[in-house]
């Protein structure tokens, strides 16, 4: 056995003889994870992995096969697709009650529009190198954001998000983008949904508690929310934000002009925009926004509801393998 091989069982350690299940979106990034999903599946089962596969049939299945996966005994879960997905999978870990299992693990192949998550965990976008970066990588503890928020038949809902949830501008751009056929892909489509959705947005009346103190009521373009970096198809919302420090960083973009907002989207995705004297940044464990009229929500890529939200931190409350 040569050494390279002789690391990489090391490194599988007991998730090469536990139960693997792979959730699969093969219509994400319009329908690409489809087609390319038996040489994913080649690939993982070159480096050794084991493992039991679902494709999903619609939105929100990825919770509950991913669940399902975990109360027969899987102990590593590793989602195909693109940041709606790992959304869902990640749900799928919890039920109202607490956790279905505290000892399984989460892995991503990200296989989407945006991929926002794989950029602030660096995963790698080819899949072949995104699985050896699986295999290799040793097991680590995550934070995870649960939020409240209202849905758009008015009822209020609770879910958990691993990257960035946020209200305005970037709900608006989510919601645009969702419609179309992202054929673009990420980066075409989201730039696009922003600029659109930029010169028809109207900036928001909002009040934004943090760790239970008033820090701002007034106009407002967009705040994020963010446990990680990126959003949007590349942009760098959250650039000090750690994904493992036991805070939510929190990004509020004052009451900015449209001219103002132009000019500056560049720097959004750079992340060097936190300077500009209309942007605030601070962090915090509990988060509540309320707002005047309708503020669309942006959860981890996708658009179920909208204000008001209340976002809690949970310390290292999700196991990743990657």
């Amino acid at each position: 056995m040569d050494q390279k091989k002789n690391y990489r069982e090391k490194r599988l350690n007991n998730f090469s003889i536990a139960k693997i299940t792979a959730v699969v979106n093969p219509v994400s990034a319009n329908g690409k994870t489809g087609r390319h999903w038996p040489e994913i599946a080649a690939w993982l089962k070159a480096e050794g992995l084991d493992f039991d596969y679902w494709l999903t049939a619609g939105p929100g299945q990825a919770t509950e096969l991913t669940r399902r996966a975990l109360q027969q005994g899987s102990r590593l879960v590793i989602a195909v697709g693109g940041d709606g997905t790992a959304n869902e999978v990640i749900n799928g870990f919890f039920t109202p009650e607490g956790p279905v299992s505290e000892a399984a693990a989460v892995a991503f192949i990200p296989s989407g529009t945006g991929n926002d998550l794989s950029d602030t965990l660096q995963i790698p976008r080819n899949y072949r190198e995104a699985i050896k970066h699986l295999v290799l990588s040793p097991l680590r503890r995550l934070d995870l954001g649960r939020i409240q928020y209202a849905g758009h038949d008015g009822n209020f809902y609770s879910r958990y998000f691993v990257n960035v949830a946020g209200l305005g501008l970037d709900g608006d751009t989510v919601a645009r983008v969702n419609r179309t056929s992202k054929a673009l892909g990420g980066f075409v489509s989201f730039l696009w949904g922003t600029v659109v959705s930029l010169l028809l947005y109207r900036n928001r009346e909002m009040a934004i508690e943090v760790d239970g103190r008033l820090i701002f009521k007034g106009p407002v373009t967009m705040v994020a929310v963010g446990n990680g970096r990126y959003f949007g198809g590349g942009m760098c919302i959250a650039p000090r934000a750690v994904m493992d420090d036991g805070l939510l960083d929190i990004v509020i973009i004052h009451n900015m002009s449209k001219p103002d907002l132009l000019v500056n989207l560049p720097r959004v995705y750079r992340g060097s925009h936190l300077s500009h004297p209309r942007v605030e940044s601070l962090s915090g464990r509990r988060v509540v926004i309320n707002a005047l009229g309708v503020a669309l929500l942006n959860l981890d890529g996708e658009q179920p509801g909208r204000a008001p939200i209340e976002i809690e931190l949970l310390p290292r409350a999700l196991n990743l393998k990657g």
